[in-house]
């Protein structure tokens, strides 16, 4: 990570509210870090500026040409073309969803180095809040909170870098590599050199230091914030569903059942005890209103800050019959599945037309302004989440419950309810299938992917086949008939290095450490010979 972007010469850029109940992210000042604590504006400002880095980080050289690293747009579009559902209309995203990216691609680079660049600005903000509560300009209680806001942040920057620069828990139970764990900001000469000396740990050691950070952010967050901020700022209930996606990458299925036990009460109607989060009536329900009660956590778009075309997620995802750029349609692969009922009102309340008679979601629907928020968690998941732990663990009754909570919204026509599924492999099967129809363009289906890369019954054993787009127009579109589509593009099996993205050059050139630790291009010139 290059120093002079976000390291040794640090400003922390400031955002204003123009309203209590407003997180608006346009600039409006540049300060120095010794001024960003002075006084409780300032540090809440301070938080804002983080929030921004993780929603709109850079791309090149121009802080200006953002593609919505990381957590803007880039974690679903990256998610979503490393596995097979979703379709790449053009090349934006080709390098991932072919696999053919190096240590200098560009898309993976600036994920890795946005990705660290957050957490950067959260360890300086920890040490600059730890000042101010030393100084008395805010309380203790103040000071946790956004400690525990900032450790939300961290938590979930260095899981979703997990899932694309390591293997997944489960080989091995986590002794393969991780990543380095930064807890020193970098502000100064040393600290920039201290940091570029910390090699990796085991992945073991990284799902221990982000359940650290998420239990300390369970402690000491609000349980509930007034009207946008309640789902665009870190609540305890989003710590908490945060720790089910976690401990179910890890296959912890008791501690997922612990967690999920926080927000889903025992029996329907499931209504969060803690904020009120619950399922909305409609499929539509999360994606007409970007403060229903389903949304537990998203990052915050607006018309005064939203992402450009390159990363907007209406514009990228959309039709375009309705003015979107149309680069990423849904894939006749789950389209043509014969677990994804021919009813189901997800295939058409969610779905539009476009170019050459494909098929395009329509959860992002803002193609004027972008102010669709980038979806992170959803009680939906939570509901999943524990629907799997519990059958995992031969819950069966009530994993078969809560997976129907899920499912029966969208029923219609001839579709009915699975009821009680009895075999508790099948069940967790279903699931599985529920989370690829559910989370279809919201970037989940590569954390799937990799979770269940080693699963004895689940496994796709690696990077699943895909289809091109030019093999793809509207009768290639046929609900059942999976088997007969072209996928011209190989499967990669889950040995092959192409598995996991390359540490970026850009990294390895400053950190001799990591250089050292870096087999991916070893492994790729192996393979050329």
């Amino acid at each position: 990570m290059k120093s002079y972007r976000y390291f040794l010469l640090l400003v922390i850029i400031l955002f204003a509210g123009c309203e209590d109940d407003v997180l608006e992210l346009q600039p409006f000042d540049a300060i120095s870090e010794e001024a960003a604590f002075t006084t409780p504006d300032r540090i809440e400002l301070s938080m804002n500026g983080v929030y921004d880095a993780a929603q709109s980080g850079f791309y090149r050289a121009d802080e200006n040409n953002n593609r919505g690293y990381i957590f803007g747009a880039a974690h679903i579009q990256q998610g979503d073309m490393r596995g097979e559902d979703m379709l790449l209309i053009n090349t934006f995203y080709g390098f991932t969803y072919q696999a053919t990216y190096t240590p200098v691609t560009e898309n993976n680079r600036y994920f890795w180095e946005n990705g660290f660049r957050v957490v950067n600005l959260v360890n300086l903000f920890i040490e600059g809040v730890t000042g101010a509560v030393e100084g008395e300009i805010i309380s203790a209680d103040e000071g946790n909170s956004y400690i525990a806001e900032a450790r939300f942040l961290r938590g979930l920057t260095y899981h979703e870098m997990l899932i694309h620069f390591a293997r997944p828990y489960r080989d091995g139970n986590g002794s393969e590599p991780g990543l380095p764990l930064h807890t020193v900001g970098n502000n100064s000469s040393g600290s920039v050199e201290e940091n570029s000396s910390i090699e990796r740990s085991t992945v073991a050691q990284t799902y221990t230091f982000i359940l650290e950070d998420l239990d300390y952010a369970e402690a000491n967050l609000p349980e509930s914030r007034s009207g946008v901020l309640n789902v665009t700022r870190a609540t305890r209930g989003a710590a908490i569903a945060l720790k089910t996606r976690v401990k179910l990458h890890q296959g912890d299925w008791d501690g997922v059942v612990t967690e999920g036990n926080k927000l889903v009460p025992g029996s329907a109607p499931f209504i969060s005890p803690i904020n009120d989060h619950a399922l909305t009536t409609s499929v539509e329900g999360p994606w007409a209103n970007n403060q229903s009660e389903e949304n537990i956590f998203s990052m915050n778009m607006s018309a005064n800050d939203n992402l450009n075309v390159n990363a907007a997620l209406a514009n990228m995802y959309g039709s375009s019959s309705l003015g979107a750029r149309g680069e990423v349609a849904i894939s006749p692969i789950i389209w043509n599945e014969s677990f994804w009922h021919p009813d189901d009102l997800r295939r058409t309340l969610l779905v539009e037309s476009g170019a050459s008679d494909r098929l395009f979601t329509s959860k992002y629907r803002d193609y004027v302004n972008n102010s669709d928020f980038s979806p992170i968690l959803r009680y939906a998941e939570v509901i999943l989440n524990l629907a799997e732990a519990e059958a995992r663990n031969g819950n069966t009754t009530r994993g078969s419950e809560l997976l129907n909570a899920v499912r029966d919204r969208a029923i219609s026509g001839t579709m009915t309810s699975y009821g009680t599924i009895a075999d508790a492999n099948i069940l967790a099967g279903r699931i599985l299938e529920e989370r690829r129809i559910e989370y279809l363009a919201e970037g989940q289906r590569w954390k799937d992917i990799h979770r269940n890369a080693v699963d004895p019954l689940f496994s796709t054993d690696g990077i699943p086949a895909k289809m091109f787009s030019a093999d793809v127009d509207g009768s290639t579109y046929s609900v059942g008939d999976a088997g007969s589509l072209v996928k011209g593009i190989g499967a990669i099996s889950y040995d092959n290095f192409r598995f996991l993205w390359p540490i970026p050059a850009s990294e390895t050139t400053v950190n001799p450490v990591l250089a050292a630790q870096q087999t991916w291009l070893l492994n790729f010139k192996n393979q050329r010979k």
